[in-house]
């Protein structure tokens, strides 16, 4: 997969076929999507391209003070829609310039002298330009008027997308991480780097990693005690060139490590702020300043406050063993 973070800077596409959209998560919804285009292109021997936005449009139209929670980083969206044998993935700075552009100026100053598309697919209710007046309809208009095809991605699928977004947010949020993976198709996961934390872990046999999330819109599971997997991250190892077939090998070729991962405020040892922290197991090398890619599994339980450093002990090892389950 070839990216893209300029649009002055494109190839000339050929044939190209277009997809417009955050595609956060990247998810068992957005892959019919990305079927579809995918089937499109090969159809008319054509290239495929998928066209995002950086940042999150609403923290700009908004002002700067929109509070986003995203499934995704876009490091971690560019690494699984490279899994998703797209060819080019154009990665559009949103600015306040950017948002003042008009409909028609969308559509032919950035749409059609950008990327010259032979079809675009985009579901009816997107809107774009200032004010949002821009919407499916005037692509239509515009297809007519500039001979590119235009496709409706089918209303039921699109639905089926929002309503996949929101629950898995809801369901990430409130630890429900069942549900969130079972319509993610893969195991929800973020990276953190390990900063120095009391080490209180250590003295009871528990050592942790304790992890400081670099972007402030990344959404971070519910409090808890969770089975995860872990990564130490070595973007040298990221696959961006897409497999010859989709199959349920992941874009990242590292090896994982189980454990456990508690967040929370630590209520035994009179925490004062929510952390992160991933006991690895069977792991003792220095993490400190690396960064972990932490895959969540399995919610096991609520965070307890318990009567003492032994009392927790006895708890932990009983995670542990939960969690090797």
């Amino acid at each position: 997969m070839q990216i893209y973070y300029h649009t002055d800077q494109l190839p000339a596409f050929n044939r190209a076929v277009i997809t417009i959209g955050t595609f956060d998560g990247v998810h068992t919804g957005h892959a019919q999507i990305l079927q579809q285009l995918r089937q499109e292109a090969a159809r008319i021997d054509g290239e495929t391209v998928i066209v995002t936005f950086y940042p999150h449009p609403r923290k700009i139209v908004r002002g700067g003070t929109a509070e986003v929670r995203l499934l995704n980083t876009l490091k971690e969206k560019i690494q699984l829609l490279s899994w998703q044998q797209v060819g080019h993935l154009v990665v559009v700075p949103f600015t306040a310039d950017f948002a003042e552009m008009t409909a028609g100026q969308y559509v032919k100053e950035f749409l059609l002298e950008r990327f010259h598309p032979h079809t675009v697919i985009i579901g009816y209710d997107h809107r774009f330009g200032k004010g949002r007046l821009g919407d499916y309809h005037l692509l239509e208009e515009f297809s007519r008027s500039e001979g590119f095809e235009l496709q409706e991605i089918p209303v039921h699928l699109l639905d089926a997308v929002s309503v996949s977004s929101t629950r898995i947010r809801e369901a990430i949020a409130g630890a429900d991480i069942a549900t969130a993976n079972q319509l993610l198709g893969y195991p929800f996961f973020f990276s953190g780097q390990v900063m120095q934390g009391r080490q209180l872990g250590r003295t009871i046999g528990f050592p942790t990693a304790n992890l400081q999330v670099g972007s402030p819109d990344k959404l971070i599971p519910g409090d808890g005690v969770y089975a995860v997997e872990v990564e130490v991250v070595d973007d040298s190892m990221i696959t961006l060139t897409a497999p010859d077939t989709l199959s349920s090998v992941s874009p990242w070729s590292g090896t994982r490590w189980k454990g456990m991962m508690n967040i929370g405020m630590r209520p035994t040892v009179d925490g004062r702020e929510r952390t992160i922290e991933v006991n690895i197991f069977d792991f003792n090398e220095d993490l400190y300043g690396r960064e972990l890619r932490v895959f969540v599994n399995k919610y096991l339980r609520g965070e307890e406050k318990f009567n003492g450093l032994d009392a927790l002990k006895a708890q932990l090892a009983k995670d542990k063993a939960d969690a090797m389950k």
